[in-house]
């Protein structure tokens, strides 16, 4: 993969708060987030004396790089949302001026932690389904906006495969939100569920307070067998 194949686009502390229906997570033990990107959440947590590794592809490049993609790829995906704005809620977030500063902020705070952040280990390069961790290592893992959002570009057996790694990673698993990038319920969610139900893992779907994606109102939750 590329720099110019990847659109950067990162989440603040406070989306992951409410996606992932968070409560103190700086007394919530060591947290995995897959995919991260440039999202704020690691560097916001690690400050606030939380424990959080998160991996991604994009963390084989340096900060200038990244930095200069997310200039140049900001204003094509903020016409995109302008064009489409029937397909979020204007709530919480209150217009599209209002999203593109908040996820210019929330990536300037990832650029401004990230490569301390590499040299502390908390920046790791990796790519789902691929995770270079012990069973176990983490009491959390959470992924944001890639498996069931790109369900027409990633099939059934990445999706089982990259939730089986997950889970493997940790005491338990949430993922937001279930919808694919139309805003319909992804087709893989309920035949992953079964599969891993197989392999003794029991899931439920949440609701959570977040709102922006017309239709992404649940987190699905993984529990992990005892080890």
């Amino acid at each position: 993969m590329e720099l110019e194949h990847i659109v950067p686009w990162g989440r603040s502390y406070d989306e992951y708060v409410a996606m992932f229906s968070l409560e103190s997570p700086e007394r919530c033990g060591a947290f995995l987030g897959c995919g991260d990107g440039p999202a704020a959440f690691n560097a916001v947590l690690t400050a606030q004396g939380g424990h959080v590794v998160s991996v991604d592809p994009l963390y084989r490049w340096g900060r200038a790089p990244i930095a200069e993609r997310i200039r140049d790829t900001a204003p094509t995906l903020m016409r995109q949302v302008e064009a489409c704005q029937d397909q979020f809620e204007w709530n919480q977030i209150a217009s599209p001026d209002a999203l593109r500063q908040t996820r210019l902020h929330s990536m300037d705070i990832f650029l401004a932690d990230y490569e301390a952040g590499r040299r502390a280990g908390r920046y790791v390069t990796a790519a789902l389904p691929h995770l270079p961790f012990p069973p176990g290592h983490f009491d959390q893992v959470l992924c944001s906006h890639v498996l069931f959002t790109y369900s027409a570009q990633l099939d059934f057996t990445f999706h089982l495969a990259a939730l089986r790694a997950m889970a493997r990673a940790g005491r338990e698993l949430r993922v937001f939100p279930l919808v694919t990038l139309k805003g319909e319920l992804s087709p893989h969610l309920e035949a992953a569920r079964r599969a891993l139900g197989s392999e003794g893992m029991d899931s439920e779907l949440c609701p959570v307070s977040y709102r922006f994606q017309r239709g992404a109102t649940h987190m699905l939750r993984v529990f992990p067998p005892p080890r």
